[in-house]
């Protein structure tokens, strides 16, 4: 079922921070949101999910930062408890294992705290936490900007090996259109609360329509990076 939301905006203290904004994504899809600083990418994700979730939808949000998810005084058990209590699932040591396995966080001792596990296992767990129900959409927000490059890579070949034959979409939200661009089908370009343009990965690297899109399109340095 397609994912779809329409008149979607965000306004606070009198100032429109995310305009009325028309969202539609299919089954399986990987549409990536981007653009600068300050464009209105997070608004527009998190009002997603409040939204999509008010209508039924499965929608797991994964945040930039794996400490805006993990208690440092909490056991990593005791956050993968807590993630299937959230959703009503029965503990499933076979789920587990399969998660562990395809983000390859196997080998992490449950019984520590997030800060007995590297960053890159550490997002990865929280990644694994998104996944726990199979959500009609996984959001993600900056998800590798606190990692290296080499673990950024690396993190996101095993999520695309994991969605490969899922109908989970994924919505990747980053300024880094490097990233999006080896990664998504489909890209959006916000700026200034608005989606100024939207469309397949090529068809916009290949000739921007807009100013904000020609921007992000002006520096190929990116190109270089394995992530």
């Amino acid at each position: 079922m397609t994912i779809s939301i329409s008149g979607l905006s965000v306004s606070r203290s009198g100032r429109t921070l995310l305009h009325p904004t028309t969202v539609n994504i299919e089954p399986g899809e990987r549409v990536g949101l981007v653009g600068a600083s300050g464009s209105g990418k997070s608004t527009l994700g998190h009002a997603l999910v409040d939204a999509l979730r008010r209508q039924g939808h499965s929608v797991a949000h994964v945040p930039q930062s794996p400490d805006e998810a993990l208690d440092p005084l909490r056991s990593m058990g005791f956050h993968w408890a807590e993630a299937e209590s959230a959703l009503d699932l029965a503990p499933d040591v076979a789920r587990q294992k399969a998660l562990f396995e395809a983000l390859r966080i196997d080998g992490g001792d449950l019984r520590k705290r997030p800060w007995g596990w590297s960053r890159g296992m550490q997002q990865r767990f929280v990644i694994a936490m998104g996944l726990i129900g199979t959500p009609d959409l996984l959001v993600m927000d900056e998800p590798t900007s606190a990692l290296d490059p080499v673990v950024a890579a690396r993190s996101m070949d095993l999520l695309d090996r994991y969605l490969a034959d899922r109908q989970t979409a994924l919505l990747l939200i980053t300024h880094d259109l490097g990233l999006a661009a080896r990664r998504m089908s489909r890209l959006m370009v916000m700026h200034e609360g608005r989606i100024v343009e939207d469309a397949p990965t090529a068809a916009l690297l290949a000739a921007p329509g807009t100013a904000a899109a020609k921007a992000l399109c002006l520096h190929r340095n990116w190109l270089a990076l394995p992530c």
